[in-house]
């Protein structure tokens, strides 16, 4: 080590390292493209590629250090690992070779592998990575490669595939300012830190969604000193000839007798680590034995079993089932299919890649199979299922469902068509042909003829196409595009088919027309009341054929037949997008207010009110009204939308104008007579109490976020609720949010007694709604492909199970939520965090 004159150490040889090389393998990010159908057509063997099939490939990473384009060790290869959502190896590497040896041009070379048929692998990309900079130092720290695609790495002097390019992203230029900050070259501030670092994540995820490139990311020691390349005073030959007397006089042959010596120096790599160990599944074969499914149509479990077997159908629908607990499952497969909640968990002990089961499971177990219920068939629609034949019996589960009920997870059913035609093209794949073609596939028929039969169900299908239609996505919009055109060739063969067309036309119309005006308010410069003036005379002019129409089914809910607007009440909201505010005129004299916004994505907003949409409904079968209110949202484009304007205030604006939100309820709802409802009507406060316990539970669980005053509103007669949802699944702009969101204002309207029903209202809510999580974490599922930003980059299962306690008991669960409930309302420590509380929700 070198002293500067104070002492102090400020570099170190790489001669004084007297340990191993170590390094980490940490993950691979990129989007890779399957093969043509012209190359697996040319090469049938490329449909068993890992790049194939609708899971993440079996990846592996193989290493080698090499120094003057010779090499310095064996190659090694990463473990096997099965992947789910990401390329995570996270697997540390030791070579048998110390720093302190290391001469100046040490590199190590990165290849990672795919399977590119039964017993061959081929390269994804190749980087080699220098171990000393330019200035003589050796690297430390997170570090990443990026990956020449399709090449092995060289590892030469003048490598061909070097980790450093010319490329110049924004995860680029991050990465060198979170190295400078690790050299504690930058200040550090913890909770704002923390507020980059959560920002970094999501730039992160949303460059690598859009990045042509692959990279791999590694890990390096951290050492407290930089480190100063430097040759060894002494070679540890002589000193090992000098301690051997008897050594022959080969230099070889000794230095290899001390290499042998030393077996912590050397590793066997076994090349089939990643095939299926053919021991386990002859196992397999002898505990399932198909030619005894005779005898296991009478078998019976006994009460061990039993129990096991009811932990088993417990599991959350996204819990992989043991090897153990699958061998379970087939052996009493028929005792379970008068179990609904079997069927799910059977399909996950099949082996599919043995036809023998796959035909018993199919031909014989599933169509004496007892009807399940909506969220399992909704799991059997998910990506993770590829047979269109069990695909098709979900669909024949789900047309028991009545139309309110199909319009509830239609938006989920619509994603699921994406899966459907991976799972048909799979099944092509492995049969050679005779899958059902994508535009033919039980479900798009199914949801075809039920939108065709209902008209208002039919018009929430038909903007739900419009949308994917008009995404990006090329080829996604080419699917839907089929889907819409077969729905509306059917429409036409329909009764009324001609009127209905000219009705959806006339509502594109509509919509176009208001778009064209939202984005001139948007680009005007003029001030708020100007734009108004501009916009109600744009509505009463009759040439626009806004202030009078021909009846028309409103787009955002189609059980309204609008007239015209009107335009009196037609304004404009103080904001950047300019949003616009329109009074539909309904031909039942009845209005109809509706929010238009242009330029805003409004696809998170209707799948979370959807959400509550459900929940409320799934809270009132079990007999509990939270008088709940999700007002209607209806994205009509990927950045356009519609939503149901609600009469009501800003608790900001509540506590401005009236202090109290107490204050606020007696001024629209006085009640001098009444007893312990502080001069209010009791129907209004308890309404108050019920809603404001329903929104707590349900933002709870979907972990939504930002939330402050400006977004939590309150109607006149009590009805409270959240808007706003571009922060969901635990994300948040603010530091350390509470996670039940009760801001000091609620409770103090409620006060000690009606806080406690408040608290119970929450408990049992919870309770209900935790029963039907598997319904929630399966229509999340159906999203994953929605290009919804906060679910594509997030871990959405870990999140919703973590919200729900579902490695818990029930009794556990309930107990945790208790806890942050009574955590997050402060109430009994309240006038000793008000002010903490207060500044949280005012910011």
């Amino acid at each position: 080590m070198e002293k500067d004159a104070s002492n102090d150490f400020t570099f170190a040889k790489s001669s004084a390292l007297k340990f191993p090389v170590t390094f980490r393998i940490s993950q691979f990010e990129g989007n890779r493209k399957p093969r043509s159908y012209t190359e697996v057509i040319d090469n049938p063997d490329l449909q068993f590629s890992g790049l194939q099939q609708p899971t993440l490939s079996d990846l592996y990473v193989t290493c080698q250090l090499l120094a003057d384009n010779k090499p310095l060790s064996i190659a090694y290869r990463t473990a096997f690992k099965a992947f789910k959502t990401n390329y995570i190896w996270n697997e540390w590497i030791t070579l048998p070779i110390k720093y302190c040896d290391l001469p100046l041009s040490s590199q190590i070379t990165f290849t990672v592998w795919d399977l590119e048929g039964p017993q061959s692998a081929t390269p994804v990309g190749g980087s080699t990575f220098r171990l000393f900079g330019k200035k003589g130092t050796l690297r430390r720290g997170k570090h990443r490669l990026y990956l020449w695609p399709g090449v092995e790495a060289d590892g030469s002097v003048d490598s061909k595939t070097p980790s450093k390019t010319d490329i110049k992203d924004e995860m680029g230029r991050l990465e060198k300012l979170v190295k400078k900050y690790e050299r504690g070259d930058l200040p550090k501030n913890d909770w704002l830190d923390k507020l980059a670092f959560r920002r970094m994540e999501e730039v992160h995820a949303a460059e690598a969604k859009r990045s042509e490139h692959f990279f791999l990311y590694i890990d390096l020691p951290r050492f407290d000193f930089p480190i100063v390349f430097s040759e060894p005073e002494s070679t540890n030959l002589a000193s090992i000839m000098s301690n051997h007397p008897t050594v022959p006089p080969n230099p070889t042959a000794v230095l290899g007798s001390f290499l042998s010596s030393d077996t912590s120096l050397w590793q066997i790599v076994d090349p089939e680590v990643a095939r299926e160990n053919p021991v386990e599944d002859k196992h397999r074969r002898l505990v399932r034995s198909h030619r005894s499914g005779a005898l296991d149509r009478e078998l019976k479990p006994s009460a061990g079993d039993r129990d096991e077997l009811a932990v088993i159908l417990d599991y959350a629908s996204t819990q992989p089932l043991s090897s153990e607990e699958k061998d379970l499952v087939w052996k009493y497969r028929f005792y379970l299919t008068r179990d609904k909640r079997g069927l799910t968990k059977f399909l996950k002990s099949v082996t599919w890649r043995d036809t023998s089961e796959v035909k018993q499971a199919v031909e014989i177990l599933l169509p004496q199979w007892t009807d399940i219920e909506t969220d399992d068939a909704l799991e059997l629609l998910g990506p993770e299922m590829q047979d269109s034949r069990v695909r098709n019996f979900a669909v024949k589960q789900l047309s028991r469902a009545d139309d309110d009920d199909l319009l509830l997870y239609l938006l989920q059913l619509l994603q699921a068509l994406k899966f459907e035609n991976s799972a048909g093209e799979s099944r092509s794949a492995r049969s050679g042909g005779g899958a059902t073609p994508h535009e033919d596939s039980g479900l798009a028929d199914f949801l075809i003829d039920r939108a065709v039969r209902n008209p208002v169900l039919g018009n929430r299908f038909h903007w739900y196409l419009m949308v994917e239609v008009a995404l990006e996505d090329k080829q996604v919009a080419k699917v839907f595009g089929k889907v819409w055109y077969k729905f509306m060739e059917k429409v036409k063969k329909s009764d009324k088919g001609t009127e209905r067309t000219e009705l959806m036309k006339r509502q594109g119309d509509l919509l176009s027309t208001l778009a064209k005006r939202a984005k001139e308010l948007k680009a005007s410069k003029d001030a708020r009341p100007k734009k108004i003036e501009r916009l109600r005379a744009f509505v009463a002019d009759p040439k626009n054929g806004l202030c009078t129409m021909a009846p028309l089914p409103l787009p955002l809910n189609a059980t309204y037949e609008v007239i015209g607007i009107n335009p009196d009440k037609v304004s404009v909201f103080k904001s950047s997008l300019s949003p616009i505010l329109l009074y539909f005129n309904c031909s039942d004299g009845s209005e109809f207010p509706v929010i238009f916004k242009d330029g805003d994505d409004m696809r998170q907003d209707q799948l979370v009110i959807q959400l509550f949409t459900l929940m409320d409904r799934l809270l009132r079968k079990e007999n509990l009204d939270l008088k709940l209110s999700p007002y209607a949202v209806l994205a009509t484009g990927p950045s356009q939308g519609m939503a149901q304007y609600v009469q009501s205030m800003t608790i900001a604006a509540i506590v401005n104008q009236h202090e109290t939100l107490l204050n606020y309820l007696r001024a629209h709802n006085p009640d001098e007579g009444s007893v312990g409802t502080a001069g209010i009507k009791k129907v209004v406060l308890d309404t108050f109490v019920r809603s404001c316990a329903g929104y707590s539970v349900m933002t709870y669980i979907l972990g939504v976020g930002d939330r402050h005053l400006d977004n939590l509103l309150l109607a006149p007669d009590g009805h409270f609720f959240h808007v706003d949802f571009g922060y969901i699944l635990g994300r948040d702009p603010k530091p350390f949010p509470p996670d039940v969101k009760i801001c000091p204002e609620m409770i103090d309207a409620m006060g000690p007694a009606e806080f406690i029903r408040f608290q119970n209202l929450c408990i049992t809510a919870f309770t209900i709604l935790r029963k039907s999580a598997n319904l929630i974490l399966n229509l999340m599922t159906l999203m994953a492909d929605a290009n919804i930003p906060d679910i594509k980059s997030r871990g959405v299962h870990e999140q919703l199970q973590s919200k729900f306690g579902l490695d818990s008991t029930e009794e556990e669960a309930i107990k945790q939520f208790e806890s942050l409930l009574t955590r997050s309302s402060a109430y009994h420590n309240f006038l000793d965090k008000i002010h903490g509380l207060a500044q949280y929700w005012r910011s």
